[in-house]
Order: structure tokens, then sequence, then C-alpha cells
């Protein structure tokens, strides 16, 4: 995929009406003898300024998002190559892009005019495992899966497992507030931080958040840091909390004429008490591209399909297991099946996993365009939801897949279209606008893990109301004051002199 900044700017459904962004400082013009002078106090061989180099770590997995003009790329090793990144950049007034494992749909990890790519993603060791307090220390350029591999033998477990569990960095997994497939039990990447440790524009390292299970002492500054994607400062290092290994799941799948049953079974599953572990939507389109990927042996008959998980004790397993049952052949479930067998679920979830992968080889074959939208909604509303995509569909004449975690509402829509076909690209971009349009109406928002970055920064002000607005930017001047932390992205279009 490649970022086209000319596409970004003609698209009408990405870009609201014209309204006045914030003020921008302009980046100074840096000479060589200052960036020699940065490299002399860095890590050897941490900084290049190779064009090449600079450029491939340049961008991430985003369509429609600018990328280019950075100026140099720091591979940081240490809390103190970070910190010496940030003393400059603030001398000199630079801009600072940070950087994990690059496996953003966002924009957010792309470069921009005149900065620094801070890449953290060499920083990625074990720093210490508490088993007795159930809590891990880490860099923030380990592996999401990597962490969960090196925890097994505690017999502890990091439950946040987004898809890209196996690419995604936790300290990107910070940047976002990542969910996952289990997010629907056990929680969001927030519900996991303990504390960090963080370095601030001006270079000052902090730690926020206590060691301890609870702590008010002062404002909860830690909390500000989740999601905020690089914009406030610059994760070096997390304590997690951890909770005993995961028991093995019982899995039931059921299959639906359509996909509004399928997710009506969702909203009246929940709402009659179910608790499932996993709860994973998949619609036709997106289980044809799976069986056209891989050998998964998914029902190609089916309108849709349900995965749900439950790690209860035997007896509460059963009851939900039948409960769902109940739910699924109430709503005009084709079949439902279950499985107790290890095996059966870890292969499911496989398949879910593969769906981006799946994604992508059909998108390849079709003109090779995707835009991945992350719309999380009132899961009472994701059958209406489901209406509007069909309307959608109709009125475009584009493929629309959707997967969801359904279980919290989380729907990723992702559109396909021809990127060589200049109307056909235009009519993609206004059909992303219009699904998120449609979840804001909702009553949803217009990302649930994915993040702003610069792909949906016009939107933020559609879903932030003029108080959380002026708040939002207050927060960002009194951290970064010269506005130097990931410029162009998350707060680039929120108005300053927004009123209620």
């Amino acid at each position: 995929m490649t970022g086209d900044q000319g596409a970004s700017e003609q698209s009408s459904a990405l870009r609201q009406p014209a309204e006045q962004p914030i003020a921008a400082q302009q980046p100074a013009t840096i000479d060589q003898s200052a960036i020699d002078g940065l490299a002399a106090r860095l890590s050897p061989g941490a900084l290049t300024t190779d064009p090449d180099i600079v450029a491939a770590h340049a961008r991430d997995e985003a369509l429609f998002c600018p990328h280019e003009g950075a100026i140099a790329l720091v591979r940081a090793a240490s809390v103190d190559d970070v910190a010496e990144v940030m003393r400059f950049a603030t001398a000199n007034r630079v801009p600072v892009v940070p950087q994990g494992a690059r496996s953003g749909i966002s924009g957010g990890a792309n470069g921009s005019q005149g900065a620094i790519l801070l890449n953290v993603s060499r920083m990625n060791q074990v720093v210490a495992v508490n088993e007795a307090e159930r809590l891990v220390t880490v860099q923030p350029g380990i592996i999401n899966q990597d962490l969960k591999n090196h925890l097994a033998p505690y017999g502890l477990s990091y439950p946040p497992d987004p898809g890209s569990v196996a690419l995604s960095s936790i300290g990107g997994n910070i940047a976002t507030n990542a969910g996952g497939l289990c997010c629907v039990k056990y929680g969001v990447t927030r519900d996991y931080v303990r504390s960090l440790r963080v370095v601030l524009a001006d270079g000052t390292v902090t730690t926020l958040g206590p060691q301890t299970a609870k702590g008010v002492a002062g404002l909860d500054l830690r909390h500000l840091f989740i999601g905020s994607e690089g914009t406030l400062g610059i994760i070096v290092e997390a304590t997690l909390r951890l909770v005993p290994a995961l028991p093995d799941p019982l899995t039931a799948v059921a299959t639906f004429p359509d996909e509004r049953t399928g997710l009506q079974t969702v909203a009246d599953f929940m709402a009659a008490g179910g608790v499932p572990s996993l709860l994973e939507f998949l619609d036709a389109s997106s289980l044809s591209m799976l069986n056209e990927f891989g050998d998964f042996g998914l029902d190609a008959e089916a309108g849709s399909m349900l995965i749900m998980q439950v790690d209860e004790n035997p007896f509460d397993s059963q009851s939900t297991m039948e409960m769902f049952a109940e739910v699924a052949q109430r709503c005009g479930a084709l079949d439902v099946a279950y499985s107790d067998d290890p095996a059966d679920s870890a292969a499911l979830v496989a398949a879910r996993r593969m769906i981006q992968p799946a994604y992508e080889r059909f998108a390849h074959a079709h003109g090779g365009g995707q835009l991945l939208d992350d719309v999380c909604l009132p899961r009472m509303a994701m059958p209406e939801f489901c209406d509007r995509l069909n309307e959608l569909r109709s009125r475009s004449g584009l493929t629309i897949a959707l997967v969801a975690h359904a279980g919290d509402g989380n729907t990723h829509p992702s559109v396909f279209f021809d990127a060589s076909d200049a109307d056909e690209t235009a009519k993609a971009q206004e059909v992303f606008g219009d699904i998120m349009r449609a979840g804001l109406e909702l009553g949803g928002t217009i990302t649930g893990e994915h993040g702003i970055g610069y792909l949906k920064r016009e939107w933020l002000s559609e879903e932030l109301d003029a108080g959380a607005q002026r708040i939002q930017l207050a927060v960002k001047t009194a951290l970064d004051p010269l506005g130097i932390l990931n410029p162009g992205k998350m707060f680039a279009r929120v108005q300053p002199s927004a009123r209620p």
C-alpha cells in the first residue's frame, strides 16, 4: 500500500467542510552538524539520515495518508536515546513522530515535514515478571504475542489480544488502547496498565501511576497517555497487570441466513445476560474471502457466522452455551454447534485472525484498494448499522465486508475498490466517511481501537462537543507547548475557539 496526499486532499468524504485548523509550528531548519551532534549522543548507529532508510520507515499500513518529509530516523535502544531526541527536538523545535511496529492503519506513525522518526521497536525486552503481584514490566517495542509466550511458563496471562497480536507492539497497543477478540470479557489495554514510564516533550522522564492495585494520589495522568497516539509523550516502559493463565474455552459456532439475524443474536444474547469470553462476527463476504485464502472449511452458504467462546466453570459454560443456542435459533439461525475440543477452538480463532491477510489478497486481485473502518456501536444498534451498510452497498456498488468484535459492538467494515480508478477511489472514500457518519448517528464512536491518526483527524471534532475539544487542546498544550509531538494527526482539526 502507498499513501497518496493528493487523493486525500481531493476526498469529499474524509474531509469535512473547511475549518480553521490549529496553527502549526513551522519546523526549524536543522543543519548537518546539529544532526551529527545528536547522533554522537545516541547509541551507536541509532540515527540515520539515509533517504532510502528514512522513507522505508516513514509510514504505517494506512491508505490516503501523507508520509513525506522526515529528515532522520532514530532507532532508539534505550530510555536515554528517547530523552536525548526529545531534548534536541525541543531545543530546535523539530517535530518528532513516535513509532513502534508500524502495524497501524490510521497513519498515526507516518512521517511529517521536517520530522525525526523516533522508533522504539528495538526496546523490546521484558524487564521483570512479578509473580506474587501478578505484574510484568516491559519495554514498549515488545510484540504482544511475544509477551504472551514469555508469560506462559509462569502460569500468567496478559489478556488484551488485538487481531494483529503477532505483529503489534505493546507500546502501540497502549497508544491506541487496543482491544481485540477477548475484550468482551477481559477488557481492553487500559484495564491492564498499572503504571507507565514516559518521556515528555522536553525530555523529562517521569513515571505515571502507582505500583499498587489502588492509588488516588493526585490526578490519574497515566490514563491520559493511553490512547493518546504519541501526541503527549513517548512511552518507554509499562508495568502491566496480569491474570492467571486463561482456561481452555468451549466454543460455539452459529450460522445465519443474513447479517442482520447474526447481529440481532448478539444484541439479544448479551441483553439476556450472556458472558462470553469471545464473540466474533463474520459476514458472507468475509467467509468467502477466508475460504479463498486458506482451507478453513467455513460454511460458504451462510449469510453470516458467529464464533462464541466461554471459559467459565463447566456448569456455567454449559448454561451459557444453551442460552446462546436458544437465542440464535429464536433469531433464525441456520445451524448451531459447539465443541469442548481445544483444537477446534484454536482453529476457529486462527481463521478469524487471518481475516486481514484474506482481505489483502482479495484487494490485490480487485484493484488493490481497501479502507478498513473501526466503528464501535451500542450492541442494540448493530442490526440497524447492518441495514445502513446494505444501503451503502446498493448505492455504491462496492464490496463492503464486515467483521466485528461483536460482543462489545466494535465493528470493522472494509471497503474494497480499484485504486487505479479515480472515480471508484473517490466513491470508496465517500462510503468510508458515510460509515463513520452512520456510526455517530447510531450513538457510536468513529474509532474503537485503531485510533485517529491522520486518516480520521477530520472527524474527531464531529464526535467531541465544544467543551471536550477545549479540554483536549488544553491538555495537549500543557504537555506539548511547542506542538512537536506527532503533529498534524489527532488534534490537527480540533477547534481551539470552540464554545458551548
